[in-house]
């Protein structure tokens, strides 16, 4: 970015400039700004050695622009609303705009928070349009660290250099076919569990992290009969087989009331699933990027 001619200039003579080209007088110019006669008129001498232009001209009814200051005129009127934006203080009103928001979460989280955070957007800013992405982890970070996603909602592990905050702790529950070997247990042993084939749901690299992790870590992995990309997939491959699935209990919604699942409390080894936001650390002082935290934040409640 070139600055030569801005570094030449005084930018304390920006605010006599304007005083001067709008009010076309010295005086009153001077009261405006605050600023005494003969104040101003140095401020005007300097104007008119750096821009190399009279700027003000007398004529018979007064003084009046020169070509070259109406022309310097006419783009501050531009310019000067944009700083007024720079450089104004961090505000930030949701009804006022319409920047659009973009979430990257599973379909665990867009089926269970997205609802309600597009309902308290389109509330408090209704020229905001919402656009959920799809959770690809490696994919999802490298664009909340562009920017071009200001939200992931993500159950695992993340890079140090993105900040994150805790949104609750989910249960876990094994869903089974009703006639599932295991379908009149009150609960699960990690060996019952692990007796049987699983779907995995594909959350990252192939594994479903906040199970497979804690697994791996008990040296105890489970055998991967079948992997979707998607949680409620894994609902209708479930009845007549042996296969257990691992979901949030939030999803319950898509098993409750069908007679052909069954749906147990998850082995203590992978009974939880911390839930958590993600996002890039310089926006943590933006006023926008707080409100949108407190969006989903009120939605995950």
């Amino acid at each position: 970015m070139l600055t030569t001619h801005i570094d030449r200039v005084d930018l304390n003579l920006l605010t006599p400039l304007v005083a001067l080209l709008e009010e076309r007088q010295v005086s009153r110019a001077a009261a405006r700004v605050g600023l005494s006669q003969p104040a101003m008129s140095r401020a005007l001498q300097r104007l008119r050695r750096v821009l190399d232009d009279p700027l003000l001209v007398r004529d018979p009814d007064g003084l009046r622009l020169t070509a070259r200051a109406q022309d310097i005129y006419d783009q501050l009127t531009t310019l000067i609303p944009l700083l007024q934006h720079l450089l104004s203080p961090n505000d930030f009103d949701p009804s006022q705009s319409s920047a659009p928001v973009n979430v990257a979460g599973s379909d665990y989280a867009v089926q269970t928070f997205g609802p309600a955070i597009y309902r308290q957007v389109r509330t408090q800013s209704p020229a905001t349009t919402v656009r959920f992405h799809n959770l690809r982890l490696n994919g999802i970070i490298d664009q909340i660290r562009s920017g071009a996603v200001d939200i992931g909602l993500y159950g695992g592990d993340l890079p140090p250099d993105l900040q994150a905050e805790m949104l609750f702790v989910e249960d876990f529950v094994c869903v089974l076919a009703h006639d599932h070997p295991l379908a009149g247990a009150a609960a699960l042993t990690l060996d019952d569990y692990l007796r049987y084939p699983h779907i995995v749901i594909d959350t990252a690299d192939g594994r479903q992290t906040a199970v497979d992790r804690p697994l791996a870590a008990l040296g105890r992995p489970r055998a991967a009969a079948v992997t979707v990309p998607y949680h409620l997939t894994a609902l209708a491959l479930l009845p007549g087989t042996d296969l257990i699935a691992t979901l949030p209990a939030r999803l319950r919604s898509g098993w409750d009331g069908a007679d052909t699942l069954r749906a147990l409390p998850a082995p203590a080894e992978v009974a939880l699933l911390p839930y958590q936001m993600i996002w890039n650390r310089v926006f943590d002082t933006d006023r926008r990027h707080a409100w949108l935290r407190g969006v989903v934040r009120a939605a995950a409640c």
